[in-house]
């Protein structure tokens, strides 16, 4: 699976630096605010919220701006009229992707979200039709070059399942409760968290070896990613490191 995590790590340091930092700190308050809004305010008691919020940390999002969102999914401001869809498809080469979505038109995002699986050679099934091949964990990334495994017990210690090396990143797995608590145990022994997020991991890997095939999901992805209603987007391929660099230049 080094493709799938490489590509986390490639679209994590892309958004980072990206000049649309402001579209992106947009989207994750909106996420904080329709967590905090479904589940409270608390993200002690709110996995999802704690998630969402830990998301932002990844990429730097100032601590006001997180408030300001939480603030304003528990009442203070409006905001009632976003909700969340799932779209589920496929795209080049077979890949299953699932987009979740925080939006205030659902007509216009689904005409929208299609219109990219369509343009990409891929397709919008019903809903069901990906799902099943994906479970939701709380992945958190670290630079393999710089840590080893054993520089990760921390993670195991805090209730993470699975410490492992994927290619040139170390991919702490755990489940969505405990994503808080494990990226406060690595923290806490000086371990630089690439990034926190809740992720659906996909039980199985389509491998993508041909080029076009390859360039064509890339950008499927980053166009859904792109999108200004798209929280995030998930995908089950695995493209060779070498390429998956070259296709992501």
């Amino acid at each position: 699976m080094s493709g799938h995590s490489k590509w986390a790590s490639i679209k994590h340091k892309k958004a980072a630096t990206d000049a649309k930092r402001g579209q992106l700190f947009t989207k994750l308050a909106r996420a904080i605010a329709i967590a905090a809004r479904e589940g409270g305010g608390d993200p002690d008691a709110n996995f999802t919220l704690a998630a969402a919020i830990e998301k932002a940390r990844s990429y730097s999002m100032p601590k006001d701006n997180i408030q300001r969102a939480i603030d304003r999914g528990t009442g203070e401001g409006d905001g009632g009229a976003i909700e969340r869809v799932v779209y589920e498809g496929y795209g080049p080469g077979g890949a299953a992707v699932l987009v979740d979505a925080l939006t205030d038109n659902r007509n216009r995002t689904s005409a929208e979200v299609r219109h990219a699986f369509d343009k990409a050679g891929g397709s919008l099934g019903e809903p069901g039709s990906v799902a099943w091949q994906f479970e939701k964990k709380g992945v958190i990334l670290v630079d393999g070059e710089r840590y080893s495994e054993d520089d990760l017990i921390a993670a195991i210690d805090a209730g993470a399942e699975d410490v492992a090396l994927d290619g040139d990143v170390l991919k702490v797995t755990a489940e969505p409760a405990s994503l808080s608590a494990v990226r406060a145990a690595l923290e806490g022994t000086q371990v630089e968290v690439e990034s926190a997020e809740l992720a659906m991991e996909p039980s199985s890997t389509v491998e993508i070896s041909e080029e076009s095939e390859a360039r064509a999901l890339v950008r499927l992805i980053e166009s859904l990613d792109d999108h200004d209603d798209v929280e995030a987007v998930h995908a089950n391929f695995d493209i060779p490191e070498s390429l998956l660099e070259q296709v992501a230049a």
